[in-house]
């Protein structure tokens, strides 16, 4: 098993001691360290024990084989592109709960086709954050509207299509609302 212990343990800020004297019961910072690199074999006990010393879930510490972790081989900025500082990874988005997609079959705005829209639900409190955003919204019979938020008023979301010439739309009361939050193109 392929853990990420010392990862998680160095983003909090926390020692070998520190974790050690968090596990209950305590154990030594050595073991800690074994367990960290391999020389010890971490099992479902030990792991449910560093969990909880790092207030994380015992499958924040596994890192799957099959995971998509890439290497940054550059960094893009101002001057160009050069040689990131130290070793670095990327992961893929892990999708939460209220994830939605939108697949894009034809350009329209600033979409290009086989774009994937990656949208997250809003509760109807939170509206007012999406204006001036893409939005999904659900209208009767199982279609959708997207479209730029405008305005909002008295349970009325004012919304513009994408594409040129068309005209707002206003949607009363909508059961729920997701905002383009990713978006993730092919090159």
């Amino acid at each position: 098993m392929i853990t990420c212990i010392r990862e998680v343990r160095r983003a909090k800020g926390l020692t070998l001691q520190d974790v050690a004297c968090r596990c209950s019961p305590p154990t030594t910072p050595q073991t800690i360290g074994r367990l960290e690199t391999g020389m010890r074999t971490v099992s479902v006990g030990w792991l449910n024990r560093i969990a909880e010393a790092l207030e994380v879930t015992a499958s924040d510490l596994i890192r799957l084989p099959v995971r998509g972790d890439l290497p940054v081989a550059a960094v893009l900025g101002a001057q160009g592109a050069h040689a990131p500082r130290r070793e670095a990874v990327v992961m893929p988005p892990k999708p939460d709960a209220g994830l939605l997609a939108v697949t894009v079959e034809a350009g329209v705005g600033e979409y290009r086709t086989g774009d994937q829209i990656w949208c997250e639900r809003m509760a109807a409190g939170d509206y007012a954050g999406a204006l001036n955003r893409d939005v999904l919204l659900p209208r009767p019979a199982g279609r959708f509207l997207f479209g730029r938020l405008v305005g909002r008023e008295a349970g009325k979301l004012h919304l513009m299509p994408l594409g040129t010439g068309g005209r707002q739309q206003i949607i009363a009361d909508p059961p729920w609302m997701a905002v383009a939050s990713r978006l993730v193109r092919a090159l």
